[in-house]
């Protein structure tokens, strides 16, 4: 049986890592855009920062119940089935004449993309056979990152010279070529064993997860992670935007940002592996809050981008350790559901830190509201540390 297995984890690796980058690609393409594209359609603030949380609304329960559906049939056939739908609201997003319909679109885009994170998360922690998980899950966070240099990257050229419906058709299109790779993904010995497992209790097997040593550090910080982050995309282009620039400015720093979360994701695999949980994901908290701080007080792009570089730095950090600790504290039969409720949670965070941002921008102004983020994440580390400072959760088993 382990010789069966070392081929198809040899292959899942690479088709895992240019499914989960072209599965991710849709939604950074869009990042840059959407408040901007609000906008034009006649959206308020407030309303933009709505819209901008819809799509994790959506998809934050559909990360919970259809990483269930991992559980059942292992990781192939969810993912086929939530890139076709994600290919589809691509083509949606070009239709849209008034801030209501792109409300729709953005729910529908949530619920179709529920089985991209679990079903890939999933087939990274199971296969990653002898390699150390951290440095595992850092090879994940990495197609993350391209996905988000990539996206940012393009986004903001391809909106400013080209057009918002140019933006929509190319991602439709690298999300098909994302379903045809997807095809020919091996199934894995580990997920067709699970999908003959039992599938009662599930409530309860979510509270179990809810409530695990370790995985409360790991699910307090993706939430307090993309919570700010929500806040940062929904504010930071209407801040560069007080500054005289725009779209293209926008996508040249949401670059930054994900150059160096990329280029710095083995790194913070390593260091994860080596020093364990808790200092990486102290130190990226820290820097996140610190990099938050002094956002709103710089007044050019070369000092944005320095700060925008540190905020990357303190992700880099902070995703592998935290990946990694879900993939310490499960067993395969609930690790659909574990790295379900992970990405649920991490989208939740858009879902929620983006409208109430918003509004929080609303009423005490732009620049102070994108400071106030850091609150999220300066809760979270007080959270964490009352979860691992006491001892380190690595060598405990799932379940204890």
């Amino acid at each position: 049986m382990t010789r069966l297995r070392i081929p198809v984890a040899r292959s899942i690796f690479p088709l895992n890592f240019a499914v989960t980058f072209v599965g991710f690609l849709d939604t950074h393409l869009l990042i840059p855009v959407v408040a901007l594209y609000a906008w034009d359609l006649g959206a308020s603030v407030g309303v933009i920062g709505v819209i901008v949380g819809l799509y994790s609304i959506a998809n934050t329960p559909a990360n919970i119940v259809l990483g269930r559906l991992v559980d059942r049939w292992g990781y192939k056939k969810p993912l086929i089935i939530g890139l076709v739908g994600d290919a589809l609201a691509m083509l949606l997003y070009a239709l849209c004449r008034l801030p209501f319909h792109l409300a729709l679109v953005r729910l529908f885009h949530g619920l179709a993309g529920g089985m991209v994170g679990p079903a890939t998360m999933s087939a990274t922690a199971e296969h990653g056979g002898g390699v150390r998980k951290g440095r595992a899950m850092a090879f994940y966070g990495t197609a993350l990152g391209l996905a988000t240099l990539v996206g940012y990257g393009l986004s903001g050229v391809m909106a400013s010279r080209l057009g918002y419906g140019f933006v929509f058709y190319f991602g439709s299109a690298m999300v098909v070529l994302g379903v045809l790779l997807a095809v020919v993904m091996p199934r894995g010995e580990a997920a067709e064993a699970v999908a003959k497992g039992a599938l009662g209790h599930d409530m309860k097997t979510v509270w179990r997860l809810l409530k695990r040593r370790g995985l409360v550090t790991s699910y307090c910080s993706v939430f307090a992670q993309y919570f700010v982050f929500g806040g940062v995309v929904t504010l930071l282009p209407l801040y560069v935007r007080t500054l005289g620039m725009g779209p293209f400015h926008v996508g040249m720093l949401l670059s930054i940002f994900a150059v160096v979360f990329t280029a710095l994701q083995f790194l913070g695999g390593a260091i994860t592996d080596r020093m364990g949980r808790l200092l990486p994901v102290a130190s990226g908290l820290v820097v996140c809050v610190v990099s938050l701080t002094v956002m709103p007080s710089l007044g050019s792009f070369a000092l944005l981008a320095v700060v925008v570089a540190l905020y990357g730095a303190a992700y880099a950090l902070l995703f592998p350790a935290i990946s990694a600790l879900v993939a310490d504290r499960t067993s395969p039969d609930e690790r659909g559901r574990a790295t379900g409720i992970f990405h649920a949670l991490l989208t939740g965070g858009v879902a929620i830190g983006a409208p109430v941002m918003g509004w929080v921008a609303q009423l005490v102004g732009v620049e102070l509201g994108l400071a106030l983020c850091s609150a999220a994440a300066a809760a979270a580390l007080v959270l964490a540390w009352a979860d691992l400072g006491r001892r380190s959760s690595v060598r405990l088993s799932p379940g204890g």
